[in-house]
């Protein structure tokens, strides 16, 4: 893609590409990030001539995004989804990038090490990070961090790949950096500072001591809703481009959200003129985004395929589904946050208004995948707060209960479902060393790095689960559903 060549109404950058510093390096250069931290930055450069430039990195898969970006100059094209019609920007502030197993890791490492990096942000999604959800520690037995501990030199992880450029950095006389998760994580910074100080700790504990001292790991909330992007995105962003096609392209929603916990030791970009919020204590808003956002969004993903919906836009067509999304953000999500002065109400009507953009196609296979890294943050801690307060929690039991009924691998009409997770072959064992019904609840509950040591002996969290998922062998998902807004 050649900025020169674009004749359609399209944004294009305007500021002199050559004066942009590389001072960021981002492992994941996903549809996400390119959707979401990118934007800032070209906002930034733009409209307020920062020099700050991105560093691509994708370490495992995305070789031909990187690829595709190379070819294209650095350049690759954003376009927001609006049901009265879509319009794009083209975004400048790559100037390098690489694929770990083409480019070698050492000429990573070398990047990180250059002395005007300032950050290193992830979004590698929640399994990049090797660590137990129910914990939100390192997991040293997994094969990337076997690999990791036996060769520091060469790493395959996220984790060990930060650990050995902050090692070079230190060998060299040189200033830290920052790392900053942008994935969906409660205390994201702090998981991240848990997993790469445990690494660390492994292989060295002086460096350990360093990184400790001298690194600052800040937590973010990021909002932005980003589908999958399908030949058909991809034809549509072609016709946008005037013909031009764009394999790096992606599309989102308008809406766009970034809070920042403003702890960096080494600079950063001044976020906050594109539009980012920066504050000392991001984890209210985490955890406001994590249960009625995304907590509300696994909900329907779960329940939405067993019933055949296909997209979250076809949930929002189902009355029911909408009462019972709205009913589990306000009275089983809401009561159990920190959150001050944020009208709770309009922000749940603000996400229903969100899920129901025609245009989105955000598919509800996507969103279900990697559940076993995502319950614990979207429900599970959510449950732990009503089991100690006496409350009701039947719309995330409701919820958890699909994810066993949807993990089972048959749908309600007997077609396999396509699982996607990290854990996906403890899960067929689970499954198929387990009677249906309540057997294969327990079964499934007894996953203590998803469900931790104490819900699968709290009898009425248990109850409540398996009540829920008999109901839906019995009934199916719609009807579930109905019943369940019928006890509102």
């Amino acid at each position: 893609m050649k900025q020169n060549l674009l004749q359609a109404p399209v944004a294009v950058p305007t500021y002199d590409r050559s004066k942009l510093v590389t001072r960021i390096v981002h492992l994941g250069f996903g549809a996400f990030h390119r959707a979401h931290q990118a934007v800032y930055a070209d906002i930034l450069a733009t409209e307020h001539g920062s020099d700050w430039g991105y560093c691509e990195v994708n370490l495992i898969g995305g070789e031909q995004l990187i690829k595709d970006l190379k070819a294209q100059d650095m350049l690759y094209s954003v376009s927001e989804m609006a049901a009265e019609g879509w319009s794009s920007r083209v975004i400048g502030v790559a100037r390098r990038a690489l694929y770990a197993e083409s480019d070698g890791i050492n000429t990573v490492l070398e990047a990180m090490a250059q002395p005007e990096i300032a950050i290193v942000s992830i979004t590698i999604t929640e399994k990049g990070y090797c660590y137990q959800p129910a914990t939100g520690t390192l997991i040293t037995e997994h094969p990337l961090i076997q690999h990791d501990i036996a060769n520091p030199a060469a790493p395959k992880s996220a984790a060990g790949t930060i650990v050995q450029a902050l090692r070079l950095r230190r060998d060299r006389g040189l200033k830290a950096f920052t790392v900053m998760s942008c994935d969906n994580m409660p205390e994201n910074g702090h998981v991240t500072r848990n997993v790469i100080l445990g690494l660390a700790r492994i292989q060295d504990a002086d460096l350990a001591d360093w990184i400790a001292a001298n690194v600052s790991f800040p937590s973010t909330m990021v909002d932005r809703i980003v589908p999958a992007v399908t030949p058909e995105t991809l034809e549509k962003i072609t016709q946008l481009l005037g013909g031009i096609q764009d394999p790096a392209g992606v599309a989102c929603e308008p809406f766009r959200q970034w809070v920042i916990e403003d702890n960096f030791v080494n600079g950063r970009p001044e976020w906050e003129k594109a539009g980012a919020e920066l504050v000392n204590d991001v984890l209210p808003f985490e955890e406001m985004k994590l249960r009625m956002l995304n907590g509300s969004h696994s909900f329907l993903a779960y329940l939405g395929y067993l019933a055949g919906y296909q997209h979250i836009n076809d949930c929002m067509q189902d009355d029911n589904y909408v009462i019972a999304a709205r009913h589990l953000m306000l009275n089983e999500q809401a009561p159990t946050l920190r959150t001050q002065g944020v009208d709770l109400a309009a922000y749940a009507d603000s996400l229903l208004h969100r899920y129901r953009n025609t245009a989105l196609k955000h598919r509800t296979w996507q969103i279900a995948m990697d559940g076993t890294q995502k319950l614990p943050q979207r429900m599970l801690d959510s449950v732990r707060y009503h089991l100690a307060h006496n409350s009701n929690f039947d719309c995330l039991a409701l919820g958890i209960a699909a994810w066993i009924r949807y993990v089972g691998s048959v749908d309600e009409q007997g077609q396999p479902i396509d699982v996607s997770d990290p854990l996906l072959e403890q899960l067929k064992a689970l499954v198929n060393g387990s009677p249906q019904g309540t057997e294969r609840v327990k079964a499934l509950l007894s996953l203590e790095t998803v469900f931790g040591k104490e819900l699968p002996q709290n009898p009425r969290f248990v109850s409540a689960v398996t009540d829920a998922y008999l109901n839906l062998l019995k009934n199916g998902a719609r009807e579930s559903v109905a019943q369940l807004v019928k006890g509102f």
